[in-house]
C-alpha cells in the first residue's frame, strides 16, 4: 500500500490518520514480518488491523547459488504460483532482477518464459515481495525489471511498485537506481516515459524490422522504428538513461550488416547498447555468438559514437536464462 492507502485504512478502522504513517515506517523501514511487531500501535489497534490485513511477506520457496555468487530465487505469489528473481553481486554493486508476470504474452523466440505462456499478472505485493523478503535486501544498489514478463503489459502494478520504491515514506530509492525494460508496447511505453523517471531499457535484438519480428512477435504491434521515433521525443542527456539490450545470436544478428543498421537506427540518440551472449534454451536452434563476433560488434558501434558494452554472463550453472528455473521446477513438481 502507498502512504495514502495506509492512512485511509487506518481511518476506516477508526484509528488516527497518523497511524498510517507509523505503519509505513514499520513496513518499509523496519521490514516487520507481522503486525504484532508494530509496537508503537496500541494492542487494540494491532488486533483490529490483524483481523483484516497481514504484512504479506513471503520467503523464497527455493534458491540456487552459482559459483560466481549469483543467486536465483523462486518466490511464491498470491495466486499460488512461483516467479523468478535473480540477485547479482558485483563488487560494491548488487543488482536484483525482478519479475512482473507469471509467464509472458510476448513469446520471444529466444526466451523460456514466453514458452510457458501467460499465466497471470503479479500484484504490487508480488513485485515488492521479491525485494522485501530477499535475504540480501540490505546489500542492494540497483533493481532491474528484466525478469519474467513484460513490464508495460502490467504497467499499473509496475508503476505503483516503483512509486513505493522511490517514495520518501518507503524505500526512498532514487529512480536512477531502477531500470525498467520493454519490448515496446504501444501507448504503454509512452505513458511510462511521461510518468516515470526510472531508466528505460529497450529489448532490441535486431535493427532489421522483418528479422526482429521473427525473433520478437511484439515487433508487429509496435515496431522498432516507431519505438525509436517515440524515444527521440525525450531527453536522455542528463540523469535518466536509455539503453538497448541486444542478445547476440551467432550467425543471425552479429554480421557487419547488423552493425551498420544499428548505427543508422540509433544515430543521434543519447544511449548505450548492452551486448548479451545468448544463453541456450531447450528446443531453440539459436546459439551464442563467438567472442570475436561480440568484440567486433562492440568495437564497430563504439567507433561510430555509440557507447557499447559486452555484459558478462552470470549464473550459467544455475539455469541463468529467464524461465529456465521455474520451468524446471514445474516439471519436477509434476513428476512427484
Amino acid at each position: 500500500m502507498t502512504l495514502a492507502e495506509l492512512k485511509e485504512t487506518a481511518r476506516t478502522l477508526g484509528m488516527p490518520a497518523f497511524t498510517g504513517t507509523q505503519i509505513a515506517k514499520w513496513l518499509y523501514t523496519q521490514h516487520v514480518s507481522d503486525i504484532a511487531e508494530m509496537t508503537n500501535l496500541s494492542k487494540q489497534n494491532r488486533e483490529r488491523l490483524s483481523e483484516e490485513y497481514e504484512v504479506g511477506a513471503m520467503s523464497p520457496a527455493f534458491s540456487q547459488t552459482s559459483t560466481d555468487g549469483t543467486i536465483k530465487y523462486l518466490f511464491p505469489t498470491e495466486s499460488g504460483q512461483q516467479v523468478e528473481t535473480v540477485f547479482i553481486p558485483d563488487g560494491d554493486r548488487a543488482t536484483l532482477c525482478v519479475s512482473c508476470q507469471v509467464g509472458c504474452k510476448m513469446n520471444c523466440l529466444f526466451c523460456q518464459t514466453g514458452k510457458q505462456g501467460f499465466e497471470g499478472q503479479l500484484t504490487v505485493r508480488d513485485i515488492l515481495n521479491q525485494i522485501y523478503a530477499l535475504p540480501e535486501r540490505e546489500r542492494l544498489t540497483n533493481i532491474v525489471f528484466m525478469g519474467q514478463g513484460e513490464p508495460m503489459d502490467n504497467l499499473d502494478n509496475v508503476m505503483k511498485a516503483t512509486e513505493i520504491l522511490t517514495a520518501d515514506y518507503a524505500y526512498a530509492w532514487s529512480p536512477r537506481r531502477i531500470t525498467v525494460s520493454s519490448v515496446g508496447v504501444k501507448n504503454k511505453l509512452r505513458r511510462f516515459l511521461d510518468e516515470s523517471e526510472c531508466h528505460v531499457a529497450i529489448s532490441l535484438h535486431s535493427p532489421i524490422p522483418e528479422q526482429r519480428a521473427t525473433l520478437m512477435p511484439a515487433e508487429r504491434g509496435m515496431g522498432i522504428q516507431e519505438i525509436i521515433e517515440l524515444l527521440r521525443g525525450y531527453d536522455f542527456s542528463h540523469q535518466r538513461r536509455l539503453s538497448f539490450e541486444y542478445i547476440v545470436f551467432g550467425g543471425v544478428n552479429d554480421t557487419p550488416l547488423h552493425a551498420r543498421e544499428l548505427v543508422k537506427l540509433l544515430q543521434g540518440l543519447d544511449c548505450r547498447v548492452n551486448l548479451i551472449r545468448f544463453h541456450q534454451i531447450p528446443g531453440v536452434e539459436l546459439h551464442g555468438a563467438s567472442e570475436e563476433r561480440m568484440t567486433s560488434l562492440r568495437d564497430y558501434l563504439t567507433r561510430h559514437g555509440i557507447f557499447t558494452t559486452i555484459r558478462a554472463s552470470r549464473g550459467q550453472d544455475i539455469y541463468a536464462a529467464c524461465g529456465l528455473l521455474s520451468t524446471a521446477k514445474e516439471i519436477a513438481d509434476a513428476r512427484q
